[in-house]
């Protein structure tokens, strides 16, 4: 394949045929160049030829290019005329080059503007040339005569307006980032200063100037004609307003001067003068002090003279009028005392008349309204005996179903037993007759044997001729005989081992249905399971029901028909424990209950005050508690001064075992106000850790009553007296357990963590703990959250390093961009530094510590995880260093914080880490699939490792992912788990739950001496908290 020639090269050839003509010349090209978008075939000439150049088209005439291309100077000739003497014949025929007189015997004066074109662009090529238009304005040649057409033809052909319309199009002027910010950096200072790399700094200096149509390349700024101009008017606008500044400041400096030099010669000669002034003031003034200390002596003597005359006068009149008003006041004393007297006494009479009367009556009004409450409660306790019965009716059906289940299980054990009996007999029977069968198949092959050697030796024995067909006609009978008998004795085997291999299959049938009956067995036992739980249930609840019941009858008991308690409960512990009372029996009837209260008449009066004091009393000490709670206790060797204040107030208040009473919702009423604020850490932080403790402490001292020591209790108190219930019951109110502390009846060391049979308050109050400890740990775990959720957006994608100006270096640009690139990690690091401050300052048991650093670690791992899956521009080489080191910044905080605090809270990282690591190793296209979910993801699914393959992209080496065998074997088990209704999403999901149990709890947590514990200033001096300063011995 040869190139194409062009129009020189084919006049060339046919200036090599002899019988070639112009128009053969003119064919010939256009047959070569129809189809070229330059070459223009002419309709009318069979010669001419078209050539559109890019000012216009030209048209050429073929008829004469032959001869001129031919009229060329003969190489003799031409070294004739080169070898002259003549210098300028020798210029006029210069030697022709070598290389082109070897290269062809024909040369034409094409060819030769060929090379001499050729040698005119290399020549352009190497240099810059600047183009001088030479414009011819008319054709006549005459000065100050314009043609505008001929003007126009000559710019356009000669490419001018075209060079313009480009240089309008483009942009002449260029200058790369570095040179336009050294320049024009000073338009933005605040550019330069900020941290944006060279082509956003270009573009804020340009917008910032107001400059349109300019445009930025990857290392140069295109600006077009007039805008450098524009840009250096600018700042040599800004550097002239800074140097009229410096100006303005110097000019300042030396006025200022000048004005301190006049100011201070101004001020020495006003304080000369006024020196001069001061000394005749302190003249007069002296003068004038010593005249009025005169006068002033002179009036004090003559005062004090009239004074003394006065004072003696007065003292005189006020001696006799006060001892003749005292001797008045002393008779009005005297009378009236002798009044009061008389007054009292008769008021005294009265008022005890009327008293008694008014006793009578209400003991008289007491008995009756007391029978009638009586009555009403006998109704109430007969209708909760009927509900009882029902519950009871519920639990013996329950207890018999348990029965008839617990019979059918027995049954099919009994039949699985017995199946296995039948299968084992019917294996040794058929095993028996395999053996007899085996047995004569051996005995009919013995006598075969036999019989063949006696026929043999028959045969051996008779003679040759004469009895040789006999013998052999009964031999041949004989084993055909026996050849039947092995025959029906083999058929007989292979019916026996059908027989036998249908046993075989009757034995596996039977296993079967005995794997069966075992499933259903096991079914029917976890029936059991399940009924006996829900039995136990019904009795707890049954219990529950029970003791609501008991408690509902001891507050009917303790309720006045008003609904005060406070007024009727008193009399009614009257009843209960005076000598008179204490040994009624069932039988007694209403009137002796009357008499009984008619005999003593006085002892409710008496005792009536003393309770209400102690209510009282009691009601103080609770006001007191609360109010020292609400303060911030602090801490006493690292234990919660306020929990351990608050467990030994209860406990030795013994409301534990009370049935009513309020202190609980007080108590829970005061954190609940505590932790109003949710953005506190500290006040979480210090009832996070009173209420672990307070609830460890409940944990170990509280019991709940349990069904069967409820049950006694019911028995005895159906058996019981309305009188012995009242009792009772009154027994266990907060006003008895305050009499026992009242007289000294104490049960045991308050600081001992005994177990105390709790009540439903108490239990109800434990609850209630619980659900508070949940939510303060919640409230603790989300603020830590929301503080690290902005940080952690910032932390899965690399910054890109960004170039400062160039006055401040390149050293110190790489410093500032290292030390950004780990400021975010830095913050997380120092916001988990801080809360785990806080709880150590509020001393928060380590346990819980740990369980909030482990989800906190594991809420960093589904964020940075899902975020490096999502976008695929953290999917980088260069991302997954960065991720890495701000991993290792929390490794290092984790050996920092000790494992007392963290615990496994590492391991939660356990996706990011192993992502991580996978982002960052070498030769990736090298590893299988097996190292890779094997040794360097196991964690990972497959459907994550496939995410992470196909996003991966090297920008730091342009090192290529794993192969694409690996990635289409991903895809195949990733089709596969599809198939199998395997979840196929790949992100993680964040556990927002409370990881912990109360049991957990208590079992981290060490025991706490609450006896050791000093009581706040608050209480300290009270009498109602001695036992506060008990110890332990």
């Amino acid at each position: 394949m040869q190139k194409p020639g062009g129009i020189i090269a084919l006049l060339d050839e046919a200036c090599m045929f002899p019988k070639s003509t112009h128009e053969t010349f003119a064919q010939k090209l256009y047959q070569t160049f129809t189809k070229h978008k330059r070459f223009i075939k002419p309709k009318l000439s069979r010669t001419n030829f078209t050539i559109s150049h890019y000012a216009g088209e030209v048209t050429y005439m073929a008829d004469l290019f032959l001869d001129k291309n031919k009229d060329y100077v003969v190489a003799e000739h031409q070294d004739l005329l080169t070898a002259s003497k003549c210098s300028f014949v020798v210029g006029l025929f210069p030697p022709l080059p070598e290389e082109s007189s070897k290269s062809s015997k024909f040369s034409s004066i094409g060819s030769r503007f060929k090379l001499q074109l050729q040698s005119l662009m290399e020549t352009l090529s190497s240099t810059e040339p600047h183009y001088i238009r030479c414009v011819k304005p008319n054709n006549v040649l005459k000065p100050a005569i314009f043609e505008n057409l001929n003007v126009i033809q000559q710019l356009r052909c000669g490419g001018v307006l075209e060079a313009i319309r480009i240089s309008c199009a483009g942009y002449p002027t260029r200058r790369t980032f570095d040179e336009f910010l050294l320049r024009f950096g000073v338009l933005a200072p605040e550019v330069l200063d900020g941290n944006f790399d060279e082509k956003t700094a270009c573009q804020m200096i340009l917008d910032k100037v107001g400059l349109k149509g300019y445009q930025l390349g990857k290392t140069k700024v295109f600006l077009r004609a007039g805008q450098m101009a524009e840009l250096d008017a600018r700042r040599a606008e800004v550097l002239g307003n800074a140097a009229r500044t410096i100006q303005r400041q110097i000019r300042t400096y030396i006025a200022r001067k000048d004005f301190i030099l006049l100011r201070q010669a101004a001020i020495q000669l006003q304080s000369c003068w006024r020196a001069i002034s001061a000394c005749k003031l302190y003249e007069q003034l002296r003068r004038e002090d010593a005249a009025i200390k005169i006068q002033k002596n002179f009036r004090c003597y003559t005062a004090r003279v009239s004074y003394s005359t006065l004072q003696a006068s007065a003292i005189v009149v006020q001696t006799g009028l006060r001892a003749m008003t005292a001797r008045s006041e002393f008779r009005f004393r005297k009378q009236t005392k002798a009044a009061i007297k008389i007054q009292a006494h008769l008021r005294c009479h009265r008022d005890y008349s009327y008293y008694r009367r008014l006793q009578k009556a209400a003991i008289v009004t007491q008995c009756g309204w007391r029978r009638r409450v009586a009555r009403k409660e006998l109704r109430q306790l007969k209708m909760a005996a009927r509900e009882t019965g029902a519950l009871k009716e519920a639990k013996d059906k329950l207890e018999k179903k348990v029965e008839e289940l617990t019979w059918r299980l027995q049954f099919e054990k009994r039949l699985r037993t017995e199946l296995e009996e039948t299968k084992a007999q019917e294996i040794a029977k058929l095993q028996e007759a395999l053996h007899s069968l085996q047995i004569q198949v051996e005995d009919a092959n013995a006598r075969v044997i036999k019989e063949r050697e006696a026929a043999r030796k028959a045969i051996e024995e008779a003679p040759p001729v004469i009895k040789e067909t006999p013998v052999m006609v009964q031999d041949t009978a004989k084993i055909e005989a026996l050849t039947a008998e092995v025959e029906s004795l083999k058929a007989m085997l292979l019916s026996e081992k059908q027989a036998a291999e249908e046993a075989k299959k009757a034995c596996a049938d039977a296993e079967t249905k005995n794997t069966d009956l075992a499933k259903k067995l096991e079914e029917a036992e976890a029936k059991v399971d399940q009924l006996q739980d829900s039995t136990q249930r019904l009795e707890e609840k049954l219990s529950n029901l029970e003791s609501e019941t008991q408690v509902l009858r001891q507050q009917a008991l303790t309720m006045s028909p008003t609904g005060k308690a406070v007024s009727a409960r008193p009399r009614t512990t009257i009843i209960s424990r005076t000598p008179e009372n204490g040994n009624i029996l069932n039988g007694e009837t209403k009137s002796a209950h009357a008499m009984a209260l008619m005999a003593n008449p006085k002892e409710p009066e008496s005792e009536e005050k003393p309770q209400k004091s102690l209510n009282e009393k009691q009601q103080e000490n609770q006001d007191l508690l609360i109010k020292c709670i609400t303060q911030d206790l602090g801490f006493s060797g690292g234990k919660p001064v306020a929990a351990c204040i608050i467990y030994k107030s209860l406990l030795h208040w013994r409301s534990f075992e009370v049935e009513r009473t309020t202190v609980f919702d007080r108590i829970i009423q005061t954190v609940a106000s505590a932790i109003e604020a949710p953005d506190n850490n500290d006040v979480l932080a210090y009832w996070l850790c009173n209420t672990s403790t307070l609830l460890m402490l409940l944990q170990h001292t509280l019991k709940a009553s349990g069904a069967a020591s409820l049950t006694p209790q019911r028995r005895r108190s159906s058996s019981a007296s309305l009188f012995g219930r009242m009792s009772q019951g009154l027994r266990a109110s907060p006003q008895s357990a305050g009499l026992s502390f009242i007289n000294g009846r104490m049960l045991g060391r308050l600081d001992d963590l005994r177990q105390v049979e709790a009540k439903y308050p108490a239990l109800l109050f434990k609850q209630q703990l619980t659900a508070f400890l949940e939510k303060i740990y919640g409230l603790v775990r989300d603020n830590l959250k929301k503080e690290i959720s902005p940080l952690l957006g910032l932390c899965i994608q690399a910054p890109r390093t960004s170039r400062t100006s160039l006055v401040k270096g390149r050293s110190q640009a790489n410093a500032v961009a290292q030390q950004a690139l780990i400021a975010h990690w830095q913050s997380i690091v120092k916001s988990l530094n801080n809360y785990l401050k806080i709880m150590k300052a509020n001393y928060v048991p380590p346990f819980l510590v740990r369980k909030v650093f482990t989800q906190i670690f594991s809420f960093i791992n589904v964020q940075l995880f899902n975020s490096l899956l999502l976008r695929r521009e953290c999917c980088s080489f260069s991302n997954g260093e960065y991720v890495k080191a701000g991993l290792a910044e929390l490794e290092q905080w984790c050996c920092y914080a000790t494992e007392e605090y963290v615990g496994s809270a590492w391991d939660e990282l356990k996706h990011i880490r192993q992502a991580v690591g996978f982002l960052v190793i070498h030769q990736k296209p090298k590893k299988t699939l097996n190292e890779i979910t094997n040794e360097l993801c196991p964690v990972l699914s497959i459907q994550q490792l496939y995410r992470i393959s196909t996003m991966y992209w090297d920008d730091k080496y342009g090192t290529h992912s794993v192969s694409s065998d690996v990635i289409s074997s991903m895809r195949v088990m990733m089709t596969e788990d599809s198939n199998n209704s395997v979840s196929s999403s790949f992100l993680l999901d964040d556990d927002s739950s409370i990881p912990f149990s109360v049991d957990d709890l208590s079992k981290s947590m060490q025991q706490i001496e609450v006896a050791d514990v000093e009581p706040p200033p608050l209480i300290r001096e009270n009498s109602g908290f001695v036992f506060l300063h008990q110890r332990a011995e």
